[in-house]
């Protein structure tokens, strides 16, 4: 075959083919799970024939990451500047909506990018954010505007992090719609009127089981699920490498018992905090400062779940899905109770949006717990949902 003949038979737009198959994977299974075969299939090639792109892993993921960000920026520099909020928000649901399967990979597996790479993509995101509050505070000059700007991102980037079926310009209208609510809510109404909530304490780590998972969750948070050995775990526990089998099969094991248990605590602090309101807006509101409340207190364990919940093998996953079904049946119950005119799906869609402002909201903070700051969240969460 000849030089002329092979280059018709390859794509122009293959490196971009392969990035986009790339971005998918990565976002469904995590970066460590992923493999190069694996997306070399996917895009119909060898993995010989992968590696001439790229020269391994690593560097495919920088690429997906920086290509996702380059995406959002170069959508942002396409609106004219004044634009309406509406307009910002419109351009970059649209973009997070079409490339919906691979945009969520910034979220959670950005810590396995190396310094430099992760300073270069935070300049990038800082650029639609900045562009984000401008317009945010000139539309609603109220305080907070950039916790607000990125709880609206929080509410866009929200339907990457779900499967939830819906036709894309209906989920279009109730993200543009939610992020827009949320850049106009005060976030110092948060605490009017309100209750403080109760969260069940967690288990006393006077077990062995129980205090490997109290050692294991900080040391995933810190260096990511895959770069921890049990090694490490057992050190921190006192105990050999070979006794720590004596407690869990394997390492998966350990973050599923640690989300299971934290899917309990969390099952009963909605129950607890749900008895007696009959009113679905207070309801929700209950939910709201409960599952904020929930997102403070345990914030290295909710981190290292929502990163690493996706590599867990099939079996242990499934019982955190169903808990994690339950927790937003409950929410789909009251917000359509309290509106109507919604749909399940556009409930569903709703609810994800609650728990993206917080976690964008929650990392704006730092994570700070304080009185104010869970009211902010809990402000933004209700504004999101539209009650």
């Amino acid at each position: 075959m000849s030089a002329d003949s092979t280059a018709a038979v390859r794509p122009r737009n293959r490196k971009q083919t392969i990035v986009d198959a790339a971005g998918r994977i990565f976002s469904e299974h995590g970066y460590h799970a992923a493999s190069m075969e694996e997306i070399a299939a996917d895009v119909g090639i060898t993995a010989a024939a992968l590696y001439r792109h790229f020269p391994n892993k690593y560097a495919l993921f920088a690429a997906c990451a920086n290509v996702m960000a380059d995406r959002l920026v170069a959508t942002l520099d396409e609106v004219a500047p004044g634009a309406p909020l509406a307009d910002v928000l419109a351009a970059v649901t649209r973009g997070t909506v079409t490339h919906r399967a691979s945009s969520g990979l910034y979220r959670w597996e950005s810590r396995y990018l190396d310094r430099e790479d992760r300073h270069s993509l935070a300049l990038k995101f800082g650029q639609v954010v900045d562009r984000m509050t401008e317009a945010v505070r000139r539309e609603y000059p109220l305080p907070g505007a950039g916790l607000r700007a990125v709880a609206a991102l929080g509410v866009i980037g929200s339907i990457t992090m779900h499967r939830t079926s819906i036709a894309q310009r209906r989920v279009e209208e109730v993200l543009v719609e939610s992020a827009l609510r949320v850049a106009a809510t005060d976030p110092a109404t948060g605490g009017a009127g309100t209750h403080a909530v109760e969260l069940p304490s967690g288990p006393a780590s006077r077990t062995r089981r129980s205090e490997i998972i109290a050692a294991a969750i900080p040391l995933f948070e810190q260096d990511g699920f895959a770069n921890v050995t049990n090694g490490r775990i057992a050190e921190a526990v006192g105990l050999v490498p070979s006794a720590l089998y004596r407690y869990f099969p394997g390492k998966a094991d350990i973050l599923a018992a640690a989300c299971l248990q934290a899917a309990g605590i969390l099952a009963q602090a909605v129950e607890q905090n749900l008895r007696g309101v009959d009113d679905p807006g207070h309801a929700l509101l209950a939910l709201a400062r409960t599952y904020v409340a929930y997102s403070f207190e345990h914030t290295a364990l909710t981190s290292v779940a929502n990163a690493e919940l996706a590599g867990l093998p099939a079996a242990l996953q499934r019982p955190l899905v169903s808990a994690q079904r339950e927790h937003i049946a409950v929410w789909e119950r009251e917000l359509r109770a309290a509106r109507p005119e919604l749909d399940q799906r556009q409930a569903r869609v709703l609810v994800h949006a609650g728990f993206g402002v917080v976690v964008e909201a929650g990392r704006k903070l730092r994570w700070e717990d304080v009185p104010a700051n869970r009211d902010a969240v809990s402000a933004l969460l209700v504004g999101a949902l539209g009650v």
